[in-house]
């Protein structure tokens, strides 16, 4: 499976481990900590931790779910292709993630994510961080889905939103990152109506990230180790 360079966020990063995960996230030591190896190239459809609250314990839980939302009532898990990504602009309009906007909200953590810029016939990937090198918190919606032989799938998908100043040159959109500070409104923690959790989803400002080139083997999703995210002189730029 090659890169399809028209995706954004479409290959992500999380090798941190998650037990640190947990602590940076405040779920409870309690909680099973899920079984995922590190990655260093996690595409859609692949599964990753996902960060949601648990209303009936009153307290989050990280939960390994699959990239790419198949809401409850699709007929067929291949939906998931196409909603790995969600537009701030539509989430609460588009009938894949209305409701999940209003009641199944969730934060991704990632350690970062890879864009790619074309020029000419040739694009080169970037991998894709915060500044100080913390985890992301990336703004993400959640559903469960039941397939035909009974088996139960909870999906997840990442909100994007307008490019800031610094990823605007490989692309126009980026993932919506949430400071922690809005972690527990975003979870469903506290009370807050759809306009305001709209007025979350904005670009993460540009200075507080960094982007650098890498090898072009991360547009494989065969090729998973941590040399995929060493800097590399690019051919263009």
């Amino acid at each position: 499976m090659r890169e399809q360079f028209d995706w954004m966020c479409g290959r992500a990063r999380l090798s941190t481990d998650l037990s640190q995960v947990k602590l940076v996230f405040s779920i409870p030591p309690e909680r099973p900590t899920p079984n995922v190896a590190a990655t260093w190239n996690l595409a859609p459809t692949q599964s990753a931790p996902v960060v949601h609250f648990d209303p009936r314990a009153g307290e989050r839980s990280l939960d390994v779910m699959r990239w790419g939302l198949v809401p409850h009532w699709a007929k067929d898990i291949k939906i998931g292709y196409s909603t790995f990504n969600a537009k701030a602009e539509s989430i609460d309009t588009r009938p894949a993630f209305r409701e999940p906007f209003l009641r199944r909200r969730c934060l991704v953590p990632l350690d970062g994510f890879y864009e790619w810029k074309k020029q000419g016939r040739e694009r080169q990937p970037y991998a894709v961080a915060l500044a100080d090198r913390r985890l992301m918190a990336m703004a993400g919606l959640w559903d469960s889905w039941q397939s035909p032989n009974g088996e139960r799938v909870r999906s997840f998908t990442i909100i994007t939103t307008d490019a800031n100043a610094l990823l605007a040159p490989l692309h126009d959109r980026m993932p919506v990152i949430l400071g922690a500070e809005n972690w527990g409104v975003w979870l469903g923690e506290v009370a807050a109506d759809p306009q305001h959790l709209k007025g979350l989803l904005v670009p993460y400002p540009a200075n507080d990230m960094v982007i650098w080139p890498v090898d072009k083997r991360v547009g494989n999703v065969k090729n998973n180790d941590p040399s995929l995210i060493e800097p590399v002189s690019p051919a263009l730029l």
